[in-house]
């Protein structure tokens, strides 16, 4: 089961990171914005925009996998790896800069995560709340 979470988290963080990345270059393909019908054709015609759309795709399914399996908090939290995927990708395929701010909260994603994955794995009980 262990197996499952790992391959099944990486495959999400994949596919949201695709999803980010390709919704980036699809937006930057479509400019100028415009209400426009040769705006949706520029939109569609460009190969970026089926990139987000399979990474939507794959991220929901997969989402949906795991949520039938994982518990729910560390799932949830986990989910939140993107920012810190993204930001990375970002970083160091795109050449964006990374400020001190989204660090430290990166550093926050992953610490509350690593919280929540021990409290799940010892089963420890809130203060003041008996075990049986």
């Amino acid at each position: 089961m262990k197996r499952f979470y790992l391959l099944g988290f990486a495959l999400l963080l994949a596919f949201d990171t695709l999803n980010f990345v390709c919704f980036k270059f699809a937006g930057a393909h479509a400019l100028p914005m415009e209400l426009s019908m040769a705006w949706v054709a520029r939109v569609f015609s460009n190969p970026w925009i089926y990139g987000a759309i399979a990474g939507y795709l794959g991220a929901f399914l997969t989402w949906m996998s795991l949520l039938k399996h994982a518990p729910i908090g560390p799932a949830f939290a986990a989910s939140h790896l993107d920012v810190l995927s993204v930001m990375l990708v970002s970083w160091w395929a795109l050449a964006e800069p990374v400020s001190a701010t989204q660090i430290v909260g990166a550093m926050a994603i992953v610490a509350g995560i690593a919280c929540l994955a021990v409290a799940e794995s010892g089963h420890v009980a809130p203060a003041g709340v008996a075990t049986s």
